[in-house]
C-alpha cells in the first residue's frame, strides 16, 4: 500500500534535501558572479539565504539575504528590491515563530538567548515589513501594490502590531477597489513616486 503524502518527512532526508538545494543555490551563485549582473546575483544569494535558513543557519541567511537586497537596490529594479523585503520580513516572521514554539517546548535551551534571537527576529521582521509597504507605490502597477501591501501587513500582524497591520490592509483594499473599478487616481500612480502615509 502507498504511503499518504501527509506522512511526516524523515528529517535526514529533509535534512540532506536542504544540503542539496545549498549546493545547487551555491553553484548558482558562481555562476551569477562570473557574469555580475544585479538581477542574477539577488536571485541566487537569496537562493543561498532560503537554503542557509532550512538548515537553520540562521546568521548565514541573514547575511546572503542582506548581501542579495544590495544587490537588488544596485539593480534598480524597484519590484525586486521590494519582493526582498518582503520575503526577508516573511522569514524572519517565521523564524520568530520557530524560537517561539522552542521556548514553549524545549527546556534545554538557553530561555535569555532563546528570547533575544526571538526579538531580534522580531525586528528584523518589523523592519523590513515597514520598508516594503514604504516602497510599495514604486513597484509596476496598483496590483503588485496592493499584493505588497498585504504580504506587509500579514507579517505585522505575526509581530503583533495589528493596528499598523489593519492600515496597510486598508491601503490594499483601495487600491483593490481602484483597480477592479477601472479608475485611476494620480496619488496612487507609482510613477509619481509618491510614498503613500503608512
Amino acid at each position: 500500500m502507498a504511503m499518504p503524502h501527509t506522512t511526516t518527512p524523515d528529517p535526514a532526508l529533509v535534512d540532506a534535501g536542504a544540503r542539496e538545494a545549498l549546493c545547487l543555490a551555491l553553484a548558482l551563485l558562481d555562476d551569477a558572479q562570473a557574469r555580475a549582473i544585479p538581477y542574477e546575483m539577488t536571485l541566487a544569494l537569496a537562493a543561498v539565504a532560503r537554503s542557509y535558513h532550512v538548515l537553520h543557519a540562521r546568521h548565514s541567511a541573514a547575511a546572503a539575504f542582506a548581501l542579495a537586497l544590495r544587490w537588488a537596490q544596485a539593480s534598480g529594479s524597484a519590484d525586486q528590491t521590494v519582493d526582498l523585503h518582503c520575503e526577508i520580513a516573511e522569514t524572519a516572521a517565521r523564524e520568530m515563530l520557530e524560537l517561539k514554539r522552542g521556548l514553549e517546548a524545549d527546556g534545554e535551551t538557553d530561555p535569555h538567548a532563546a528570547r533575544a534571537a526571538r526579538r531580534i527576529a522580531r525586528e528584523r521582521a518589523r523592519d523590513h515589513a515597514f520598508e516594503a509597504a514604504r516602497l510599495a507605490p514604486t513597484v509596476t502597477d496598483g496590483t503588485w501594490e496592493a499584493r505588497v501591501l498585504l504580504r506587509a501587513s500579514e507579517v505585522l500582524e505575526q509581530c503583533g502590531d495589528r493596528d499598523d497591520a489593519m492600515l496597510l490592509q486598508s491601503r490594499a483594499l483601495r487600491l483593490m477597489s481602484d483597480e477592479s473599478d477601472g479608475t485611476s487616481d494620480p496619488s496612487l500612480l507609482p510613477s509619481l513616486g509618491r510614498l503613500a502615509d503608512a
